[in-house]
C-alpha cells in the first residue's frame, strides 16, 4: 500500500466514525468564543453599541436631574479638601516661592549680621511653653538667652582648606540651634568663608525649612561668604510672643 492510499484510508475512517466533524465543531466554537471576545473588548463593535445605547438612556436622565439636595454637602467636601490639602502645602508653596525671589546678592555678610537674624528668628519662634511669664513690668515673657559661637576644626597643615563651625545656640528652646558649617581656602584672597549647606533633594522637603533655614540657602546660592567679626556673643532676645492675660 502507498503513502498516499495509507493517508486517504484514514480519513475514510475518521470521516465515517465522526472525528473530523467533533475537531471541526471544536474549532467553531473556538473561532466563535474569539470573535465574541473580540467585540466585546474595549474597541470592539458590540461593546460601542451598548455603549451608545446607555448614553441615550443615562445622558438625557442625568441633565435632568435635580442635584440641588447635593449642594451643601459638595461644598462642604469642597471645603474640607482645602483646608486640608492647601494647608498641607501652604508652607511648601510659601517656601519655594521665597527660594525662588530674586534679592539683591550680598557678596559678603558678616558673622554678626547673621547672628541678628537668627535672633529676630527665635524672637518669632521660639516655644513659649518653656517659658517662664513675668510679672515685673506689665505682662511678658521672660527674655530668652542666645549665645554665638565659633570652633574651628584642627586640620592638617599640608590640606587646602579649613574648616569652623558657627553655632547659636538657644537656651530655653533647643529646637532653635543653629550649627552651621563654613569652609575656605587657605590661599585664597578672599577670607570670607562659605557656607556648606545641604541641597533641596525634592520639593517635598521644602515643605519642613523654616524661614532662618532658607535665608541660609540663599546666602549659599548666592555665593555670599560670611567674615568671621565676632567669634563669641551673648544676649537676651525680646519675646514676640505675648500671654495670654490670666485673671485670679
Amino acid at each position: 500500500m502507498t503513502l498516499e492510499n495509507s493517508i486517504k484510508d484514514t480519513i475514510t475512517r475518521k470521516l465515517e466514525d465522526g472525528t473530523v466533524e467533533k475537531l471541526i465543531e471544536q474549532q467553531l466554537e473556538k473561532g466563535v468564543v474569539n470573535a465574541l471576545e473580540n467585540l466585546f473588548r474595549s474597541y470592539g463593535d458590540v461593546t460601542k453599541i451598548i455603549e451608545d445605547k446607555v448614553k441615550s438612556v443615562m445622558v438625557p436622565y442625568l441633565e435632568t436631574y435635580d442635584y440641588s439636595q447635593y449642594i451643601t454637602k459638595l461644598d462642604a467636601v469642597l471645603v474640607d479638601v482645602l483646608q486640608n490639602s492647601a494647608l498641607e502645602n501652604k508652607q511648601l508653596l510659601s517656601n519655594f516661592k521665597n527660594l525662588m525671589t530674586t534679592d539683591e546678592k550680598v557678596k559678603h555678610l558678616n558673622v554678626s549680621d547673621l547672628y541678628k537674624h537668627w535672633m529676630d528668628f527665635v524672637g518669632k519662634n521660639i516655644d513659649t511653653n518653656k517659658l517662664e511669664v513675668d510679672y515685673d513690668d506689665g505682662v511678658s515673657y521672660e527674655y530668652a538667652e542666645v549665645t554665638l559661637e565659633v570652633e574651628y576644626s584642627e586640620e592638617r597643615h599640608w590640606g587646602s582648606y579649613e574648616y569652623a563651625n558657627l553655632i547659636f545656640e538657644c537656651e530655653k528652646d533647643e529646637e532653635m540651634n543653629q550649627s552651621i558649617r563654613l569652609h575656605r581656602w587657605k590661599d585664597s584672597k578672599d577670607k570670607g568663608w562659605d557656607i556648606e549647606r545641604h541641597e533641596v533633594k525634592d520639593l517635598k522637603s521644602l515643605r519642613h525649612l523654616n524661614d532662618f533655614e532658607l535665608l541660609l540657602m540663599k546666602l549659599n546660592q548666592n555665593y555670599t561668604s560670611l567674615i568671621i567679626d565676632v567669634e563669641s556673643d551673648s544676649d537676651c532676645v525680646e519675646v514676640e510672643a505675648k500671654p495670654e492675660p490670666t485673671f485670679s
